[in-house]
């Protein structure tokens, strides 16, 4: 409804808004609410920045005594290090001058124990000396009863050279019987051979004479020759009942074999050592077994 004392406007009027009492005091309400929520936030912001720092400022003053604690402690190693080192020069020093003196003392001390051991150098000499002198006298005493027993004792040997004259004249006595109980034959090649020796005695005679060199052998049948002086002997079989035998000799090389030959019967054969030959002559004959010797020329060649 028109209120009747207020006509309509004429025309295109504009329309005006009057915005009621209620709308103004509702935007009021969310700008209190927006500065309070923006006060809320910004006292949150400081108490959260007092926080921090705070903190900023216990871990700096932690930080402060951790590193005063740190500067401490290489305080003191520096200290006891320099210390210990201070010490130890002080003990080296110490040490040095203990060694001069020492050495000093040493000098000294060589000079003593160098006259001391010529002095006793000296004085073994002098002993020395005296015991060689006493050691002298006494050889000479000792060489002195020597030759008179020396002297005596020519006399003796003189009377022992007398005796074994006398038994020398008696072995060659005998010597010569031996000898002239000795065969001379000729050999199995036809060469006359020198004296002969039947038995040990006769031997040793042959021997004495010393015109030819002797070797003994007791020879057993074996398959391998056996040595007997610079020849080889390989006995092939005996007649103990007939006294003969058969053996092979090797010399020079050459194998001979010497078949049914007698005992103290010259074997003979030559070879290239000497001109003269070799005899063999056996005195026994027993079972598989010769005794006998082997005789060879003074002479030999050598080739």
């Amino acid at each position: 409804m028109s209120d009747p004392q207020f006509p309509p406007p004429q025309g295109n009027p504009q329309p005006s808004y009057v915005l009621p009492a209620h709308h103004d005091s509702g935007g009021q309400g969310v700008k209190m609410a927006i500065l309070f929520g923006a006060v809320v936030v910004l006292i949150a912001a400081n108490v959260y920045l007092y926080l921090q720092i705070d903190g900023l400022k216990q871990e700096m003053a932690k930080n402060r005594e951790t590193m005063a604690a740190e500067v401490g402690r290489v305080k003191e190693t520096s200290a006891v290090t320099t210390a210990a080192a201070q010490k130890h020069l002080q003990d080296l020093r110490s040490e040095l001058d203990e060694a001069r003196k020492q050495a000093s003392t040493a000098v000294g001390q060589a000079k003593i124990d160098a006259q001391k051991h010529a002095d006793e150098v000296a004085a073994r000499l002098a002993q020395q000396q005296k015991a060689t002198e006493a050691q002298l006298k006494g050889q000479i005493s000792q060489v002195e009863q020597t030759a008179s027993a020396a002297t005596t004792k020519i006399g003796e040997v003189s009377t022992e050279v007398g005796a074994v004259k006398t038994d020398l004249s008696s072995t060659k006595s005998e010597l010569d019987k031996t000898i002239a109980s000795l065969k001379s034959v000729s050999g199995d090649l036809g060469v006359q051979s020198g004296l002969i020796a039947t038995n040990g005695k006769e031997l040793a005679a042959l021997k004495a004479l010393g015109e030819r060199n002797y070797f003994e052998f007791n020879l057993g049948k074996t398959k391998q020759p056996q040595r007997v002086g610079d020849i080889m002997l390989l006995l092939k079989k005996t007649d103990q009942k007939k006294n003969k035998y058969t053996v092979e000799v090797t010399a020079d090389d050459k194998k001979v074999e010497k078949k049914d030959k007698n005992v103290n019967e010259p074997v003979q054969f030559y070879t290239s050592k000497a001109r003269q030959p070799y005899e063999i002559v056996v005195n026994e004959v027993k079972k598989d077994v010769i005794v006998g010797y082997l005789a060879t020329p003074k002479v030999q060649s050598g080739r």
